[in-house]
């Protein structure tokens, strides 16, 4: 069986090129499920495999074999980190939604026959994808396509930052860009748990869409009270925990020299600074600048990455259970996710959509449809 599929590349002349490409999917082996992919969400983590840090303004449409394709130019300097895709064709999507039409001979495939599923496991931008049935979340069908899409990886990343702090010993968390459709699904959680969390965010819009769903620590990085209030909502919840998803610049060492401020206030202090461990994970690249660290908050912190797959290894397998079973439980409530555009698998290579999608704002999220049945 043949399907479309999206698939990107880097080549020697600092150029990436994303296309559509029709490839061969392979029969279901005995513990497999062929499925008709109807959805799959654009993240964050995708936009970084479709163009890495490539210009966006440069963007021109162009084909390959007949199917739709783009170029867009990579600065020199962002190559040599993106020096080992150079020649390497790689398949697109995180996650996707679909209907089982085909399955292996064992019961775990056969009993997934027909059924809507959410999948993850990459090579989602694509008409069908045969994949383990362990990689298959199944939901009822009142579900819908456009629900199931995103199981996957803001919810399970959401829970992941839970059982982070639950692992670590921690009662707090404070996270930035926090209106997104991912830290929406985070507020919620930490309502449902009871769990302190302060929510960083770059506009007051945002501080009060957070609010109206009843954040109680909403805060807006631009405004000239920030650091006085990051303080104080530190003081309040104890929050030495913090998950990043912007990356760049110097709002990780802003958080990290608001918790030593916090903890100054409320606890021993030495010239060595604070006792109290403050850590911050990086999980995403909303600025692919520098991560500026001015180490202005003693000598006990930690900055470190964070990524859903190596924590599931790190978690075990009966706490993912519990996540994976909590996201289907609750993926039109807890987990619903928004979307500012819908487009086609065949439209979203086109200079206009690409753009759209590709501009990482918060609130920006955009679903590719593979069928006609993605509603």
């Amino acid at each position: 069986m043949k399907t479309l599929q999206m698939q990107s590349c880097v080549h020697e002349n600092a150029t990436v090129e994303c296309a559509l490409v029709e490839t061969t999917v392979p029969e279901p082996g005995p513990d497999d499920v062929l499925v008709a992919i109807e959805a799959s969400p654009i993240n964050p983590s995708d936009l970084g495999l479709m163009f890495g840090a490539a210009d966006l303004e440069s963007a021109r449409q162009t084909e390959r074999e007949g199917l739709p394709a783009i170029v867009l130019d990579v600065p020199q300097a962002a190559m040599r980190a993106m020096a080992p895709r150079v020649g390497h064709w790689m398949a697109v999507g995180n996650e996707a939604s679909g209907r089982v039409v085909a399955a292996g001979q064992s019961d775990a495939a056969q009993a997934l026959l027909g059924k809507r599923v959410g999948m993850f496991g990459g090579e989602m931008y694509a008409t069908y994808r045969c994949l383990p049935a362990t990689q298959c979340m199944p939901f009822p069908d009142a579900i819908s396509a456009e629900q199931a899409a995103s199981c996957f990886v803001n919810p399970m990343t959401a829970l992941g930052f839970m059982e982070t702090r639950d692992m670590e010993g921690q009662k707090a968390m404070v996270h930035t860009a926090a209106a997104s459709n991912l830290g929406q699904m985070l507020v919620r959680l930490c309502q449902a748990d009871g769990i302190p969390l302060v929510n960083i965010v770059r506009s007051e819009d945002q501080v009060a869409l957070l609010r109206s769903m009843g954040a109680e620590w909403a805060l807006n990085s631009q405004s000239d009270s920030f650091m006085s209030d990051l303080i104080d909502a530190l003081v309040a919840t104890g929050a030495t925990l913090a998950f990043d998803a912007i990356g760049g610049g110097r709002l990780v060492n802003r958080i990290l020299t608001a918790m030593e401020l916090a903890a100054a206030k409320t606890g021993p202090w030495s010239r060595y600074g604070s006792e109290v461990p403050k850590q911050a994970y990086i999980y995403g690249q909303l600025d692919l600048g520098a991560t500026e660290l001015t180490r202005g908050y003693g000598w006990v912190w930690s900055v470190s990455g964070w990524l859903l797959t190596p924590f599931m290894n790190r978690a075990g397998a009966d706490r993912v259970a519990r996540m994976r079973q909590r996201v289907v439980n609750e993926i039109d409530t807890t987990f619903a996710s928004h979307y500012s555009s819908r487009t086609p698998l065949t439209q979203a290579l086109s200079v206009q959509a690409v753009q759209e999608y590709g501009a990482r704002r918060t609130g920006q999220k955009t679903l590719l449809l593979m069928a006609d049945s993605a509603a």
